[in-house]
């Protein structure tokens, strides 16, 4: 008797049967776990080298290549990445699926060992290593650039109106913002008029300090209702800054503008983001666990 016997015989209870699991199948599909982007766990290590004062190039030569060399021969490695950059490289390691995050940590610090005779002898610190997720990289990234506002104001807009909004949206887990530009004002001191006035960097700082405060100054206490009295004197742009009085000299108050240049600019200059070679701030988006 051959395997198809019973199904041949039986026909009404065959195309039952073939029903049964059609209708199963179909059931099933739509209970399969779809997502446009799974948490799947990629054994991924990136290996972090820095050599102060080296380019871009001499850290790809000296410093990166002999260290792929090793991370080729490590089994099971998918893809690798390298960035160098001025006194530092980063090499991104990911691994087959099937690969154990812990032995190939242990294949990646072989590798390093390997390579150390071939780094530079006067390498501050051994390359190090760290284990990392990709799903925990961000998801989106965007670019904030405006022609209209300074890039100050561009970092209000980000923060308020825009971060808070998006860490709201559901599926979103966290909101970055890199290349932040928070808002100062700046004060450049001419030397010859501050020497000519007889008047010290510490005399202009004493004074900034105390022309702009916001601290609490006491209560008022009544017989039903304590009310909190909280002084706010905060300078906000440039020009107020400008009529600060540091000194007086010959009965005639000095102010800032009168020894220096005061004018609107951000907290830090060096640090910042550019789009297409404009001024910009980044947004990046993390998704939620199980988004």
């Amino acid at each position: 008797m051959s395997i198809s016997e019973p199904f041949i015989r039986r026909p009404i209870a065959t195309a039952l049967l073939m029903l049964g699991v059609l209708v199963f199948g179909i059931a099933s599909y739509g209970l399969l776990p779809v997502a446009p982007l799974p948490n799947v766990d990629f054994p991924t290590i990136t290996v972090s080298a820095t050599y102060p004062g080296a380019s871009p190039q001499k850290m790809a030569s000296a410093v990166a290549t002999p260290l792929e060399q090793q991370f080729t021969q490590i089994p099971n490695l998918d893809q690798m990445t390298s960035l160098s950059g001025v006194g530092t490289t980063t090499i991104t390691l990911q691994f087959a699926l099937s690969r154990n995050i812990d032995g190939a940590a242990g294949d990646v610090i072989t590798a390093i060992n390997a390579a150390s005779g071939l780094l530079p002898k006067d390498l501050p610190t051994p390359p190090t290593y760290r284990k990392v997720n990709p799903a925990d990289f961000p998801v989106l990234i965007y670019a904030i650039h405006s022609d209209a506002m300074p890039t100050y104001k561009v970092d209000d807009y980000a923060n308020i109106a825009l971060a808070e909004r998006l860490s709201t949206v559901e599926g979103v887990g966290q909101v970055f913002i890199f290349g932040q530009k928070p808002y100062a004002a700046r004060v450049q001191v001419n030397p010859a008029a501050i020497a000519a006035k007889g008047i010290g960097l510490e005399d202009i700082r004493n004074a900034i300090g105390n022309a702009t405060v916001n601290q609490p100054t006491g209560q008022i206490e009544g017989a039903h209702r304590v009310t909190a009295i909280d002084t706010n004197d905060q300078l906000m742009d440039a020009a107020q800054f400008r009529e600060v009085i540091v000194a007086f000299r010959n009965g005639a108050p000095v102010r800032l503008k009168d020894v220096g240049e005061v004018f609107n600019s951000v907290l830090n200059t060096r640090i910042g983001a550019w789009f297409n070679n404009l001024p910009a701030e980044g947004i990046a988006i993390n998704k939620a666990p199980g988004a």
